[in-house]
């Protein structure tokens, strides 16, 4: 081969792999199998939040590669990846870091201030295993195997997970549904034990782990689903690892019926094939309660106030109740456990039975209202239908 045509070989060579490359990339993100919209509650965080713990904090413009840009932001993830197979939470995997951003980050690995909060973790095993599915790059493989093991070994025996693992010495170490974390470690487990492509690389031993996780999983659920008064209802934000009783998260998150995160729960239930006795009595009084708890003629209206500093943000708006004849149903986040009352906080963890109680920066500041159950009371019919045809909790 003469010289010219080494030359032309070569870059013909190089010119198809780089084609392949941006095929792969964009035909991930046009399948729209390789979204970073699940970090978004991180990412918001990191760039809206004051938090002194933070390992680094972005710069102004922090630039950001696209969406598009896969293997970039996976390769972010195993920077932030610690060596327990975990992630710290709030933080941009779509930063292009400075070099001292990176060399603070890459410091941490032997941190064990690891979590599921802000969906944490969970989230970054899947991301991981669609890049390793679309680029078979074994780094990506890796990670994500050592992701998996670290939800495994952060499972407690009775089932339910944590907020963070190792235990820290707080409320998180309760077993956690706020901001779905228990709900985003069982949907990741339920792709794999229903053979997700993505994770078609894993091997049968991980898989059967997962699996026996999984089941620990929904025994868990349905052993915490609390009975209020002989009647059984939802579910708490948090439940004491122990005890499995509603707990006491953050100062201003009470012990009581919590619907926006019970919602998760039930969806989760709803997909489950052949459910057995158990699991269709779990959703069919989850739903009676859902339909028993709505608020009518009742908004929540946001409105512009002069600019506030407080400890945590700058607050620019403010929240009230008004009354409205033609608003949807609504319900409160919280319903206070033996009273049913709708249930509100703050930060010195008293309890309060209006949302005009709350100070304004957690008045404004937290979602005390929810529309989320209507999501379970438009698909009960079908589900009903299907697995319940003699029984509707909705006529009695």
């Amino acid at each position: 081969m003469n010289r010219n045509r080494r030359i032309q070989f070569t870059f013909l060579s190089a010119l198809a792999f780089s084609s392949l490359s941006v095929n792969a990339q964009s035909g991930a993100k046009n399948a729209d199998i390789i979204t970073t919209k699940p970090f978004g509650d991180s990412e918001r965080h990191w760039y809206g939040i004051k938090d002194p713990t933070n390992l680094v904090d972005p710069v102004p413009n922090q630039p950001k590669y696209p969406e598009s840009d896969y293997t970039k932001i996976a390769d972010n993830m195993i920077l932030f990846q610690r060596d327990n197979g975990g992630w710290p939470k709030n933080y941009d995997m779509k930063a292009i870091l400075t070099p001292e951003q990176v060399e603070k980050v890459a410091a941490s690995k032997a941190m064990l201030h690891t979590t599921f909060d802000n969906e944490t973790t969970y989230t970054h095993v899947y991301y991981l295993a669609q890049v390793y599915t679309a680029t078979k790059i074994e780094k990506y493989k890796v990670a994500c195997e050592r992701g998996i093991q670290f939800i495994l070994d952060a499972q407690y025996a009775n089932g339910g997970w944590p907020q963070y693992f190792p235990l820290e010495k707080n409320y998180s170490r309760h077993i956690t549904f706020n901001d779905g974390a228990y709900m985003g470690i069982m949907n990741l487990l339920d792709k794999i034990v229903n053979n997700n492509p993505n994770f078609s690389f894993l091997d049968e031993g991980l898989k059967s782990k997962v699996t026996q996780s999984y089941n620990k999983g929904i025994d868990c659920i349905l052993n915490m689903q609390i009975n209020d008064n002989g009647r059984l209802t939802a579910w708490c934000q948090q439940h004491d690892e122990e005890t499995l009783l509603p707990a006491w998260a953050r100062k201003f998150e009470p012990p009581s019926i919590c619907n926006a995160e019970s919602v998760e729960v039930v969806l989760f239930l709803m997909k489950i094939k052949k459910p057995n006795e158990r699991i269709v009595q779990s959703i069919q009084s989850a739903v009676k309660w859902f339909e028993d708890s709505k608020i009518y003629n009742t908004r929540i209206e946001s409105f512009e106030i002069k600019a506030l500093e407080s400890k945590y943000k700058t607050m620019k708006h403010d929240v009230k109740v008004v009354s409205d004849s033609t608003a949807a149903p609504i319900w409160t986040r919280y319903y206070e456990l033996g009273t049913n009352k709708s249930l509100f906080s703050d930060r010195n963890s008293e309890l309060l039975y209006s949302l005009a109680e709350v100070s304004l920066e957690r008045r404004n500041g937290y979602s005390w209202y929810t529309y989320s159950p209507q999501k379970v009371l438009d698909k009960y019919p079908d589900w009903q239908q299907k697995y319940a045809p003699s029984n509707d909790a909705l006529k009695k």
